[in-house]
């Protein structure tokens, strides 16, 4: 084998030299999954499924305030489960990465307890919890080699010298570095050594591993990269992955499901088709990609659509949030992308003027910002194979959407600049 994974054992009294550790005893090593027995071979199969009913971790009323007064979590109720790909997704300051920290061990919890493997974390420092970490700035010990920073943590938890070498050798492969091994941190580029990161918290077999926006220093496209690789060392791996981001995109592409937070709660929590088609809040269908709003009442509704009046008078019809009653204010919001236009009046609901004010070439589509029942802001999107010819600013046109197309969600106090 390249790489220094094969003299890893030769180096293993200058990591101790060069590193300090604190060394847990053979009863701690035991409890935390390094007891030499090599990567097990189940964990590098690909395939390996995991029960979507069992949850590992149970965040159960958590909150957390670093002041005595105000919560930057309340009420943290969260069931993750075992094999999937959560991503916690929220703006700055929403409470995802104070969550991820209080499932890390790095920050205590202010009342309530989180579980993992149905048991209490209160208490429990984070080298006992048998988790592994992936950080932004990758931590990697810039005076260690590839091999030693990979064998580091089964040093600290006494695996035998021999087991080290293998695992290093299944890790650099896993994360397509083989024969890298003797190079130090410096020589490799952010998206190499973003993947030792992730071999790093993975190579020890710990049940849950944790990360805190760790693509976020790498430009749009190594990260484009990144984010099918570690997709794809999920699905081969099958251990659970709780992801943290601000990038909606991101969290769209890599998830299984997503749990949207602001204000220290979770707005609503369902996989990235759900959460982007069927939103329950106007915060969530405007924080998951762009969207039209349109602010209006509720005049009728049925099991499965109702009827909306838009402040300009204009009907609308749309898929209606769950509890909407007649009566009830509304905001009614549909995608960009579901809009089609014409050059004239179809048969059929949700039709309207449209005066073009601003047209934005974006390569495989034209970005339209219309006026449309009263709105500036309303966006469409016209592809560059679409039989609509080209329309400038000052042209009127006619847009339309289906009603399954919309959702109308209940207006609330974050629903502001609606027309």
């Amino acid at each position: 084998m390249q790489g220094s994974s094969e003299s890893l054992g030769d180096a293993e009294i200058g990591i101790r030299d060069r590193v300090v550790i604190r060394m847990p005893n053979d009863h701690q090593a035991g409890q935390q999954g390094g007891t030499g027995g090599g990567l097990s071979a189940a964990l590098f199969e690909p395939g390996r499924a995991a029960s979507e009913t069992d949850c590992i971790v149970r965040f159960v009323g958590v909150s957390k305030s670093f002041d005595g007064s105000k919560r930057v979590v309340d009420d943290l109720n969260l069931e993750i489960r075992r094999g999937e790909f959560l991503t916690m997704l929220g703006p700055s300051g929403s409470g995802k990465t104070t969550s991820l920290m209080m499932l890390a061990g790095f920050e205590d919890f202010s009342s309530g307890d989180i579980l993992i493997d149905g048991r209490s974390m209160r208490g429990v420092p984070p080298y006992r919890r048998n988790i592994g970490m992936v950080f932004q700035n990758y931590a990697l010990f810039p005076h260690l080699t590839i091999a030693e920073n990979l064998g580091f943590p089964l040093l600290a938890r006494r695996v035998p010298r021999n087991d080290i070498r293998e695992r290093v050798r299944r890790s650099l492969d896993m994360v397509q570095l083989s024969g890298m091994g003797e190079r130090r941190p410096a020589q490799l580029s952010g998206g190499q050594q973003q993947r030792v990161a992730v071999a790093r918290a993975l190579i020890y077999q710990p049940s849950l591993v944790l990360m805190d926006e760790p693509l976020g220093a790498l430009d749009k496209q190594l990260r484009e990269q990144m984010q099918l690789e570690l997709k794809r060392i999920h699905a081969r791996l099958g251990v659970t992955f709780v992801y943290v981001t601000h990038d909606q995109t991101e969290a769209l592409m890599i998830s299984d499901r997503i749990a949207v937070f602001d204000q220290g709660r979770i707005q609503q929590l369902a996989s990235p088709a759900q959460l982007y088609e069927a939103p329950e809040s106007v915060f969530v269908a405007r924080f998951l990609g762009e969207t039209n709003c349109l602010g209006g009442t509720v005049a009728e509704t049925a099991p499965s659509s109702c009827r909306a009046v838009l402040e300009t008078g204009d009907i609308v019809l749309a898929a209606p949030a769950v509890g909407l009653r007649a009566g009830d204010r509304t905001v009614v919001c549909v995608r960009p992308e579901s809009i089609q236009l014409s050059a004239m009046r179809h048969d059929g609901p949700n039709q309207f003027r449209a005066e073009v004010l601003e047209r934005i070439y974006l390569g495989d589509h034209v970005r339209l910002r219309l006026r449309v029942c009263g709105s500036d802001t309303f966006l469409a999107t016209l592809h560059r194979n679409s039989p609509m010819p080209a329309l400038h600013v000052g042209e009127l046109c006619f847009v339309r959407w289906q009603p399954d197309d919309c959702r109308a969600l209940p207006a609330s106090s974050s629903a502001n600049n609606v027309v």
